[in-house]
């Protein structure tokens, strides 16, 4: 199993560590806990070890053209600086993978990958690319850290120049130290404001330093991936191997903003997605009844089960269970029932994101 540069700074401060994507990460932190960890971001910062990330480089020529012949999204109308969400089918319109796009050039492009996909995505993109184009995988050459919440921009401002912070979400900018490329960039996934710092591995701890000298006027949280997957489950965000899976359409999974059918000529996967009609969809669920509704819990409308329980937990912020589920198309029940332990709890079927509930 693969460490990040900050294992072992994160063990000395209290990480409990678990695997994710093939790495020892921390889940959360001794003194603090998920809840803790997870209200901290809602209302204050945190800073999240995400170094397990995946970063490719494509750069040539054909290197706009033969990255949007990969991905679902269209990034023709990017300028340089700006980052873009975006699928990756294949041929049968399955995901992939799910990945930001950063644009430096129309010759040079980095995809940030999901950790447990690397491999595959490289693979797969390495296959399927066109033309002279150089493919670089330099994910070890790259250390990354989330600082996400209210006062993300106040803490980095504490140790990045003005002019080096990107001021408009998914774009980012870029700066050098002595061991290499800075990547300051205002994406995140926990629904709130945020930057996450792609910095040279060999000099992980200068960064790890500065954002935790510059955070203990804001009493910053250390945050694991416990409260990373509540955070991005209230925010509505998908996570691959839950919500989607080589087996799930991307025409299945509520991204419609993010599948551009119409717009783009082809992509690898267009002619399934065209083809095959959508079975199930992604739905956000609150329960009525008391419980929690964990991952694979059946879905029922009436007597009929109609899907499962792709993501569930209780909401730290609104304290009542919720989730993601995928249930068939076209059923029009405000109202399910959902199997937690032979007990069938009621649910109120509703959007995917929570955040308006939350930030009202």
């Amino acid at each position: 199993m693969k460490r990040t540069p900050f294992f072992d700074v994160l063990t000395a401060k209290g990480g409990k560590f678990v695997e994710f994507g093939g790495y020892e990460m921390p889940i959360q932190f001794e003194g603090e806990g998920i809840i803790s960890e997870h209200l901290a971001v809602r209302n204050n910062v945190g800073v999240f070890d995400v170094s397990h990330m995946g970063e490719f480089y494509v750069e040539g020529a054909d290197a706009e053209a033969a990255v949007n012949a990969l991905i679902t999204n269209d990034i023709r109308g990017m300028a340089d600086g700006d980052v873009r969400y975006t699928l990756m089918c294949n041929e049968e319109g399955g995901i992939v993978d799910d990945f930001l796009v950063y644009r430096y050039s129309a010759t040079k492009f980095l995809l940030v990958v999901n950790a447990g996909n690397r491999d595959k995505d490289f693979a797969w993109i390495k296959k399927h690319l066109k033309g002279n184009d150089v493919l670089n995988d330099r994910s070890d050459e790259i250390a990354q850290l989330a600082i996400q919440g209210p006062n993300a921009e106040k803490l980095i401002k504490k140790f990045i120049r003005a002019e080096d912070i990107p001021a408009v979400y998914y774009t980012f900018k870029t700066y050098n130290v002595d061991a290499g490329e800075v990547i300051v960039s205002r994406t995140g996934y926990t629904g709130e404001d945020g930057f996450e710092i792609y910095y040279p591995a060999s000099a992980a701890l200068d960064l790890f330093n500065d954002v935790m000298k510059a955070g203990a006027e804001f009493n910053v949280a250390l945050c694991g991936l416990g409260c990373r997957d509540t955070l991005r489950l209230e925010a509505g965000m998908p996570l691959y191997g839950h919500e989607m899976t080589e087996e799930t359409l991307a025409t299945e999974v509520t991204l419609k903003p993010f599948i551009k059918l119409e717009e783009k000529d082809d992509f690898v996967g267009k002619k399934a997605l065209l083809e095959k009609e959508p079975k199930k969809i992604r739905k956000g669920f609150k329960l009525i009844d008391r419980g929690i509704a964990r991952g694979e819990a059946k879905v029922f409308a009436g007597d009929k089960e109609i899907g499962y329980v792709t993501t569930g937990t209780q909401s730290p912020s609104l304290k009542i269970g919720i989730g993601h589920m995928r249930i068939d198309r076209g059923v029009k029940d405000k109202e399910v029932f959902i199997d937690v332990r032979g007990k069938k709890l009621k649910a109120e079927v509703c959007p995917t994101s929570f955040l308006k509930e939350i930030h009202k």
